[in-house]
């Protein structure tokens, strides 16, 4: 996605300064986005929604980011390469997220900032309908490997069951394994992915797992606070690379939720507020 000089430039401001009234004129049109305005201009604070923009810039414009993907991919390759070629008691299986893992929904994301919202289910709906998401540089190929392997892979996601239709689709246009019902467990009671993971574990030895999130990989990580989140991480530090393999995702997650003061309830302004008392200056 192409974006104008000019909207690039407001957002470099908006990571300097989030309460800033600056106002940013968007004309241009070679964004290819339909962008809500008055008489083609918006607040600054209207697109901002505390850098998600940004953060979706970077996902797609940044080498570093495919950088980061490959060596994730290239990481649990040699995992499922050393521990599929051992004897195992059961079949064996690797659990992995899908959105921010090897879904890339950052268009989701623009289009919901340039309207000035964030996220709701039903535009939620829309995006995962079509399923159009793009998948992280090495993913497919790595997913296929480990099928070659012999390795089952299952998608535990907190996509909820209106997405499974969209979201399978998705998945064998990419050309994932494993695609379909019996291998893509989504959210119906609770975001907590436990069940979901020892259901799993009834047939399977789990080895791996990958995700963009810490309760991706062990209830320990669901819904702590943010130092409990640090500690944990710290404690569990071994695990990193070794059995859990984590995908960047700059843009969202319980990071945020988690945050001193945040609220996903609050305004804007509110949220740029909590954000500006949890970072640091010199």
């Amino acid at each position: 996605m192409k974006f104008s000089n000019q909207l690039i430039i407001g957002l470099s401001i908006l990571m300097i300064s989030v309460s800033c009234k600056t106002v940013v004129t968007i004309t241009d049109s070679s964004a290819g986005i339909s962008v809500p305005s008055n008489n083609g201009q918006r607040h600054l604070e209207d697109i901002s929604l505390n850098g998600k923009v940004y953060s979706a810039l970077w996902q797609q414009n940044a080498a570093e980011f495919r950088a980061l993907c490959y060596q994730a991919y290239n990481i649990a390759t040699e995992i499922v390469k050393e521990k599929s070629s051992m004897q195992h008691l059961r079949p064996i299986a690797i659990v992995t997220d899908i959105d921010e893992t090897f879904l890339d929904n950052s268009p989701y994301a623009v289009t919901q900032a340039l309207k000035g919202k964030e996220f709701d289910q039903q535009s939620w709906l829309d995006w995962t309908s079509k399923g159009e998401a793009v998948a992280f540089p090495g993913s497919v190929e790595f997913f296929n490997y480990a099928a070659s392997r012999n390795v089952v892979v299952f998608y535990i996601s907190n996509r909820n069951e209106n997405d499974r239709p969209g979201t399978i689709k998705n998945l064998k246009a990419l050309g994932f394994p494993f695609a379909d019902d019996d291998h893509v467990l989504l959210m119906k009671d609770t975001s907590n992915k436990e069940e979901r993971r020892k259901q799993v574990l009834e047939q399977y030895e789990i080895f791996l797992l990958l995700g963009d999130n810490l309760s991706d990989f062990s209830e320990i990580f669901y819904h702590k606070s943010q130092a409990e989140r640090n500690r944990l991480t710290d404690e569990h530090a071994v695990e990193f690379g070794k059995r859990f393999i984590v995908l960047p995702n700059s843009g969202y997650g319980e990071w945020e939720s988690f945050m001193p003061g945040y609220n996903s309830k609050l305004s804007p302004a509110q949220k740029d507020s909590v954000i500006l008392k949890n970072v640091k200056g010199y």
